[in-house]
């Protein structure tokens, strides 16, 4: 998958830590929550392990991006969704910052977990502002749900795979079309 920001692979990455067709959690107990996030440098140092709570916000907000993700493929607004973004921010303390080099970055004010969490919002508010947020998608196969960035010219996609879950989307219609048991 090439994106436009390694960032926001991160982002979709975190979102496919749930794989619905394997049936897979790679956040499925604090332990390994903690071990996806350090291995990816999120938490500050000295930052103490996550626990069943900060699991339980994890997981709020990776279905809350994956609810936004579906969005930008189709599915309706989910404003449920947006508050629990909403309050990731807030929580986190997200903020402008201006530096000496005369640049200026998003980053969270907040310590520990919210800013954790935070840290995952910065790259969908770069992709927002330079309008590849909307390429960052969901499948829209209820089995799949993987997202995915809409690599098309046309920003059309609608399958993470077009081989795969296309293709059995396709099928499925077809077969109900000539009325075929599934």
């Amino acid at each position: 998958m090439t994106v436009s920001s390694p960032d926001l692979a991160l982002v979709i990455d975190f979102v496919n830590t749930l794989d619905l067709e394997a049936g897979t959690d790679a956040l499925a107990t604090p332990a390994e929550l903690d071990g996806w996030l350090r291995s990816r440098g999120l938490p500050g140092d000295g930052d103490p392990p996550a626990g069943p709570r900060q699991r339980a916000e994890a997981i709020e907000l990776r279905e809350a991006l994956r609810a936004v993700m579906l969005a930008h493929n189709g599915a309706p607004a989910n404003e449920r969704s947006a508050g629990v973004l909403e309050r990731v921010a807030q929580r986190g303390a997200l903020s402008v910052q201006f530096r000496s080099d005369g640049s200026v970055g998003l980053e969270p004010r907040a310590t520990g977990f919210p800013a954790t969490l935070a840290r995952l919002l910065v790259p969908v508010a770069a992709a927002a502002a330079d309008g590849t947020w909307e390429r960052a998608k969901a499948c829209r196969a209820d089995d799949c749900r993987w997202a995915f960035y809409d690599q098309s010219r046309n920003r059309s996609a609608r399958w993470c795979d077009m081989a795969v879950c296309g293709n059995r989307t396709k099928v499925r219609a077809y077969r109900a079309k000539r009325g075929d048991r599934p």
